[in-house]
C-alpha cells in the first residue's frame, strides 16, 4: 500500500512538473563598471541574486577596481596565489598572444594606466622617454604560473584583463544558466555577449554598433544587424573609448609592441567564437592589428568569423570585410 502511494506521488510529481510553464524573463544590473542584460526561457525569475552574488566573486579574481581582488594583489607584489578565475584568464591570454603575433597582451597594465584608461588617472606629460621606460615591464614572457602562483620576471610588472575579462564573465554566467537547465539564453555585458538556443522560435537577432563618434549608446546606431544561435559575439573599436588632449586623440588600444594607441584602419572588429572570452580577446588583437593582419589571424582560426568595418587607405570610404560564414548570418543591412 505504502509502495502504492509513493508511486501515485511520483507520477503527480512529474505530471506537475512536466505542465509547468516556460516563460521568458529579463534580468538587469551592473558589473565591472558597466551593465548587463539577461534574457532566458524558464519556469522561475529567482536567478538574478545568485547571478550576482557570481559576478561579485569575478570581481574579487580579476577586477583591478577592487584593491583586494587576485589581480590587484599580483599588481601589487610577487609569488601571489590565483585562483580559477584568473588562471582562466592567463591561460586564454597566452594563447591568444601567441596567436596574434603579440597583438594581445595583459602586461599592457603599465600603459593602459599611464593613459588614463586604467585603474588610475593617467600622465600629465606622455613623451618617449616615458614609454620606453614601461615597455621593459611589458610582454607575456615575463609572468608565469607556477602550481597555483603567479610569478613576475619584475615587481613593477602589471596586469590588466580589461580586454578579456567581460567576455569571460559573460561565459561564467551562461554556465550559470545553464547548470539550471536553462537551454535558450541571451546574457550580455558591457555589450559582449552569448546566445544559446532561440528565442520564440527564431535565432537571436543582434546588432553591431555603427563605428561613429557620437555613437555612444549601444542600440542607438546599428551597422548591421545579425541572426546567431549557440555563439559568443565580442566587439572592440576606438569611437567610444578615447580622449583627446592638446590636440592629440589617444585611444583605449593601445600597441603591447610600441606602447602607443594603435591608429589602424580597422575602425570596429567584431568577432564571433564559441565563447565570449576568446571573442573578447581576438576583438582586441584585431584592432590593434589592423585589417590585413587581422584577416590572416581570423583565417588561421577555424572556430573564429568575423566582422569589420573599416576604412579604405586608397578612397578614405569607409567599407566592411566579413567571412563567409558571416554573410549567411546578416538579416539587415
Amino acid at each position: 500500500m505504502k509502495q502504492f502511494i509513493l508511486t501515485l506521488s511520483i507520477i503527480s510529481t512529474l505530471l506537475f512538473s512536466c505542465g509547468e510553464k516556460k516563460e521568458f524573463f529579463k534580468i538587469e544590473g551592473e558589473t565591472q563598471g558597466t551593465t548587463y542584460h539577461i534574457i532566458y526561457e524558464g519556469t522561475t525569475n529567482n536567478f538574478k541574486a545568485g547571478i550576482d552574488s557570481l559576478l561579485r566573486e569575478f570581481d574579487m579574481s580579476l577586477s583591478t577596481y577592487e584593491p583586494n581582488s587576485v589581480i590587484s594583489k599580483v599588481n601589487q607584489g610577487n609569488n601571489v596565489k590565483v585562483d580559477k578565475y584568473f588562471k582562466q584568464m592567463f591561460y586564454k591570454a597566452k594563447e591568444v598572444t601567441e596567436k596574434s603575433n603579440g597583438a594581445f597582451d595583459i602586461t599592457v597594465g603599465p600603459l593602459i594606466n599611464v593613459y588614463g584608461f586604467g585603474y588610475t588617472e593617467g600622465e600629465t606629460i606622455i613623451d618617449s622617454a616615458l614609454i620606453d621606460s614601461l615597455l621593459q615591464y611589458v610582454g607575456m614572457s615575463k609572468v608565469k604560473i607556477e602550481t597555483d602562483y603567479l610569478l613576475k620576471e619584475n615587481d613593477h610588472i602589471e596586469l590588466s584583463g580589461n580586454a578579456i575579462a567581460q567576455g569571460q564573465a559573460v561565459d561564467i554566467v551562461c554556465e550559470y544558466l545553464e547548470g539550471k537547465g536553462v537551454n535558450n539564453y541571451m546574457v550580455e555585458i558591457g555589450g559582449e555577449l552569448k546566445v544559446k538556443g532561440l528565442k520564440y522560435g527564431a535565432k537571436w537577432r543582434v546588432g553591431i554598433d555603427k563605428p561613429v563618434e557620437g555613437n555612444n549608446v549601444a542600440g542607438q546606431e546599428l551597422q548591421t544587424i545579425l541572426a546567431i544561435t549557440d555563439k559568443a559575439m565580442a566587439t572592440s573599436g576606438n569611437y567610444r573609448r578615447f580622449y583627446i588632449k592638446d590636440g592629440k586623440k589617444y585611444s583605449h588600444s593601445i600597441d603591447p609592441k610600441t606602447g602607443y594607441p594603435s591608429y589602424q584602419n580597422i575602425l570596429s572588429a567584431t568577432i564571433l567564437a564559441d565563447d565570449c572570452m576568446t571573442a573578447d580577446a581576438y576583438a582586441t588583437a584585431c584592432m590593434v592589428s589592423g585589417l590585413d593582419k587581422s584577416i590572416k589571424i581570423i583565417e588561421s582560426e577555424p572556430t573564429l568569423d568575423a566582422y569589420f568595418v573599416y576604412t579604405d587607405i586608397v578612397t578614405g570610404e569607409i567599407k566592411v570585410y566579413y567571412t563567409k560564414a558571416v554573410e549567411s548570418l546578416i538579416v539587415e543591412k
